[in-house]
């Protein structure tokens, strides 16, 4: 990762339609201090949910949120990287293998069982972990990288306004410039 690259984090909310809202932030440095650009996307359906298949979900949505977004060199998404320490790819497997990000970064809020080789991020006074898969760069810059992100609470700020854009806050207006 160069320091032109562009950090991204995505999310997804699914509506009581059938539908879904995808949100995504975005930022010049990995800190995510200052949000460049916000964007959401309603898709009409989705897949419905089947254990294990997560992804057939929430792909197609962060697939539409990305359409016509500048490259990314690392893209966060809420959940795991890969499910267990043999590579069972998670969702943020499917998010590399589909071409999205050459790094993805996995920041889940909840221990997933078999999720054994996850890095424990702890942030501000917060005791609860984060629990910090990849895909594109070693497991320790990933955490580290979520550890330094901006923000004093349990989550990155930018993840904290992902998942409201996600929920339906209105994406702040561009700079006029």
């Amino acid at each position: 990762m160069t320091d032109s690259s562009r950090y991204g984090a995505v999310d997804v909310q699914y509506l009581d339609d059938g539908g879904a809202r995808a949100a995504l932030v975005v930022a010049e440095d990995a800190s995510f201090a200052t949000l460049v650009e916000e964007r959401t996307v309603h898709v009409e359906t989705v897949a419905p949910y089947r254990p294990g298949h997560f992804y057939e979900r929430e792909l197609p949505a962060l697939k539409q949120v990305l359409s016509g977004v500048a490259p990314l060199g690392l893209l966060i998404v809420d959940g795991y990287v890969d499910l267990d320490p043999a590579g069972r790819p998670g969702l943020g497997a499917h998010v590399a293998d589909a071409g999205l990000a050459p790094v993805v970064l996995g920041v889940a809020k909840t221990r997933f069982r078999a999720a054994t080789h996850a890095a424990e991020v702890l942030r501000g006074q917060s005791v609860r972990p984060l629990y910090v898969t990849a895909s594109g760069v070693a497991l320790e810059v990933a955490a580290d990288l979520v550890h330094g992100m901006a923000g004093d609470g349990r989550f990155p700020d930018a993840l904290r306004r992902v998942d409201r854009l996600a929920r339906g806050a209105a994406p702040a207006e561009p700079a006029q410039g």
